[in-house]
């Protein structure tokens, strides 16, 4: 859908990373089914992939807790660090997905100030934004900077500090039933993009989206108004 022309223009816009900016939510649920094959805890991906973009400790706690294998304490931070690895090893390639460079640079020329905030651990962020091609070095907020990564507001809030704006002034723009209720719970205007996305439209709207949209670029007519 097309976003409403209501959506308030943002004083800054907060954008997560996987799935919303680079094409790798497939490459990240690959990752966390061999972590799980390697701790011998069941798993699918139906299982795996609506939880792509929580934090990884909260994803590995609750399909261990699925598989009726609860985890001892500090066993959901080796699996998640152990899934980190593997995605690193298996994100060769990632691809931007549409329409990003095309909003980023809208933010740009309209002075709009931007940030990712992301539940990632930073070495494991490094291939994505290369694969961006930005002018300069973004902002970035990681899961090592806060103790609760998504659904908690903790990344976002953080994120809008360094921008120096109030969160209500912001976008969060994300591809998760996570990253809406982050964005519900930071005050944000929440801002879907389904393009990399393993969740629905629909889903999307129930987790508390403002706005829905395929693609990015379709938010640069709102990002320059």
């Amino acid at each position: 859908m097309s976003p409403p022309l209501s959506l308030p223009r943002p004083a800054a816009v907060i954008l997560d990373l996987d799935g919303t900016l680079v094409d790798t939510v497939e490459t990240r649920i690959r990752a966390w089914l061999a972590v799980f094959a390697e701790f011998d805890i069941p798993a699918s991906r139906a299982q795996v992939a609506p939880l792509i973009g929580s934090d990884g400790r909260l994803l590995a706690r609750r399909v261990a807790q699925d598989a009726g294998q609860p985890l001892p304490d500090g066993r959901d931070e080796e699996i998640d660090r152990r899934s980190g690895e593997i995605y690193e090893g298996l994100n060769r390639d990632p691809q931007p997905l549409p329409g990003v460079r095309e909003l980023l640079g809208a933010l740009d020329e309209a002075g709009v100030p931007w940030a990712i905030a992301t539940s990632s651990r930073r070495e494991q962020v490094g291939a994505s934004v290369h694969a961006l091609e930005l002018d300069r070095e973004p902002r970035i907020v990681d899961g090592s900077h806060v103790e609760n990564a998504k659904p908690a507001p903790d990344l976002l809030l953080l994120a809008a500090g360094d921008l120096g704006v109030q969160p209500q002034a912001c976008w969060y723009v994300g591809d998760s039933t996570w990253d809406m209720q982050s964005a519900r719970a930071a005050g944000m205007v929440a801002v879907a993009v389904t393009a990399g996305a393993a969740v629905s439209a629909d889903e999307l709207e129930r987790a508390g989206a403002g706005a829905v949209v395929p693609d990015l670029a379709r938010l640069v007519p709102l990002a320059r108004a």
